[in-house]
């Protein structure tokens, strides 16, 4: 018996994996991995709390639970968004 080819997402934005060090988020055909310790407000959230992600306007990203908002841009060019001000 084969196995059948995996259907597709059904929301355009998906967290794939958690691991200590950060996770992985699946938006429109592309993958980002978010380290806790440039992303430090996911770093003691719940399982759930992470999972509960949503996209806006197609390129705003929200965890309502988190209250935490990132913008598509900040995570493809991370150096044009320091997290501390200089």
């Amino acid at each position: 018996m084969k196995s059948t080819k995996p259907g597709k997402s059904t929301s355009p934005v998906e967290v794939v994996h958690i691991s200590g060090h950060g996770f992985w988020l699946h938006v429109a055909q592309k993958e980002y991995f978010l380290p806790f310790s440039e992303y430090p407000w996911f770093k003691n959230a719940r399982v759930g709390e992470i999972l509960n992600v949503r996209i806006m306007h197609g390129h705003h990203l929200r965890w309502p639970l988190l209250d935490v908002d990132l913008e598509l841009e900040s995570l493809e060019n991370l150096e044009k968004f320091p997290l501390v001000y200089k």
